[in-house]
């Protein structure tokens, strides 16, 4: 299992396993079906897609910090995209298909999307994207910076 890091300090967080009826209270059906059902939102609709404040986008399971908003980028996939997670924030694991990397919250196991490598992208300085983290903007939740 890899992991991305920006150097912030990396987080301790214990999981969280609720069960899938709580789940269904806390998350929004949109949410559920991301998070916990491992769908995807159509592209281009999503809430952060175009979206560039500055602050902190987190788990919409469980609040965990997964990107700086300094690491995304618009990579006109139509998802928001992110070259790194905050330290081991983020999980990855192969996925289904057996083709793709799934992206996870570490803390709730929450679908978040997923990570392609070496598309050659750019991020708006110019420099070379390694990784490009495809989310969903209902796996996210966004905190403005003050």
């Amino acid at each position: 299992m890899s992991t991305s890091s920006n150097n912030k300090q990396e987080q301790k967080l214990p999981p969280i396993n609720l069960p899938d009826s709580e789940w269904k209270e806390k998350l929004t059906n949109e949410q559920y079906r991301i998070l916990r059902k491992k769908e995807t939102e159509f592209p281009g609709t999503g809430e952060y897609n175009k979206h560039f404040e500055t602050g902190t986008y987190k788990c919409a399971g469980c609040g965990n910090d997964l990107y700086d908003s300094t690491s995304k980028f618009d990579s006109h996939c139509g998802w928001p995209a992110f070259s790194s997670s905050l330290g081991t924030s983020v999980k990855h694991e192969k996925d289904a298909d057996g083709y793709r990397e799934e992206i996870l919250c570490a803390k709730c196991d929450g679908h978040l999307g997923h990570v392609f490598e070496g598309e050659g992208l750019r991020d708006a300085n110019g420099k070379i994207i390694q990784q490009r983290h495809c989310v969903n903007s209902a796996s996210l939740k966004f905190a403005k910076k003050n």
